[in-house]
């Protein structure tokens, strides 16, 4: 599919619990693949350190990250007025749907939290499991945003 540029980047925040797992992973990967047709951002209701085994196995594949940092909802660098919210948690989204400190479209996608790495016998395990989960962001990231235009049938 050809890229489209839109004449208004479309504003998008990604959202889970502390921000600091899969929002920060599409926030990434949307700021990088579709940066002419969006601007970016992750935040949740708390914040917290980004998992640095998610920032190391990022960084080993190729994706920088470092410079990300968790953010609450409160931080003044988020736009007042995005285009859509996207929860990354079914959870969070439940808490949160109808008490969001922004007006604008919401849009679910419910990947399963950090706790799914507990299992993890040793550490090349757990960067398997993070590597394949940060592919599978990746890729949902790349379809679901390559055309602006069918983002509106996936609000709730």
């Amino acid at each position: 599919m050809a890229r489209r540029k839109t004449s208004k980047k479309l504003k998008i925040i990604f959202v889970d619990e502390v921000n600091d797992l899969q929002s920060q992973i599409a926030e990434h990967f949307l700021r990088e693949e579709y940066g002419d047709m969006y601007e970016a951002f992750s935040a949740g209701p708390k914040k917290d350190h980004i998992n640095c085994e998610l920032i190391s196995v990022m960084y080993q594949e190729g994706y920088d990250m470092r410079r990300q940092r968790s953010k609450d909802f409160d931080f003044p660098g988020l736009p007042k007025k995005p285009d859509y919210i996207v929860f990354l948690e079914e959870s969070t989204y439940d808490l949160l749907k109808d008490v969001m400190p922004w007006d604008a479209k919401q849009i679910l996608k419910g990947f399963r939290r950090e706790d799914s790495y507990k299992g993890a016998t040793d550490d090349l395990e757990l960067a398997k499991m993070i590597s394949s989960f940060v592919e599978s962001v990746r890729v949902w990231v790349l379809e679901t945003f390559s055309d602006p235009d069918k983002l509106e049938e996936l609000t709730r």
